[in-house]
């Protein structure tokens, strides 16, 4: 159960907060407040929920909200950096202008966001394309009875990656099919999610539903894994 808070509550726990220390804050609900321009930094919200809080231009620099809501919520210029977002549930945000240097985004949900004009720098996580953003490239994938394929990601194809390191592409070229042990070879493997899309050994296959928006995370493609590792620790 969420506890409740009041913007006059928080901002009397604000004014007597530890300095330098971390203030905890996690498992909280705030909602319909506007905190723009706030003193935020450094404080522990994961597991909160936001609803229609007007954040922005607040200093959440260092904030920890894995896992927290921020539905409906702005945080136009907000600074964000060095902030823990994993798993954030950030869609339809404004987070135009906000500073995410050094922020840690894995897996937080970034559908619907406005980001325009974000700052990030090379500490920022799992922000970036995660595979090479032009040239060929090797991709892996566990089909129907954990049969591992191995793909050829050409040059030309079209690539996506959003919070995770699961990439999206248009097209590839079956180079192998294996068992997880390596101990047999198959000609083709059929996929978990569409029975009827098949990967044969040496063709080429393609994703007519491919959708180029690279923070939808079950949005169209075809699903692939840097390594065969990640590949199969995803369908384990």
């Amino acid at each position: 159960m969420l506890r409740n808070i009041s913007k006059e509550e928080l901002g009397r726990i604000l004014e007597n907060r530890t300095v330098a220390e971390q203030l905890d804050l996690h498992e909280i609900l705030l909602k319909d407040m506007d905190l723009s321009g706030w003193d935020l930094h450094n404080i522990n919200f994961n597991k909160s929920d936001f609803r229609n809080v007007n954040f922005d231009h607040a200093d959440m620099s260092y904030i920890k909200a894995e896992n927290s809501f921020f539905g409906g919520s702005s945080l136009c210029g907000t600074n964000l950096h060095g902030a823990a977002l994993r798993t954030a549930d950030l869609r339809g945000c404004d987070l135009a202008g906000a500073d995410l240097g050094g922020a840690d985004l894995y897996s937080a949900a970034l559908e619907g966001a406005n980001l325009d004009g974000i700052k990030t720098d090379d500490k920022t996580k799992y922000f970036r394309l995660y595979c090479p953003k032009t040239g060929p490239f090797i991709a892996w994938k566990v089909c129907f009875n954990r049969r591992i394929v191995q793909l050829l990601v050409p040059a030309d194809a079209a690539r996506v990656s959003g919070t995770r390191n699961e990439i999206r592409c248009d097209k590839a070229k079956v180079l192998s099919i294996r068992s997880v042990d390596y101990r047999e070879s198959y000609e083709e493997a059929r996929s978990y999610v569409d029975e009827d899309f098949v990967y044969r050994k040496g063709e080429m296959v393609y994703a007519g539903n491919f959708n180029p928006d690279r923070f939808i995370d079950s949005g169209g493609g075809i699903h692939v894994w840097m390594t065969r590792e990640e590949a199969i620790a995803y369908m384990a």
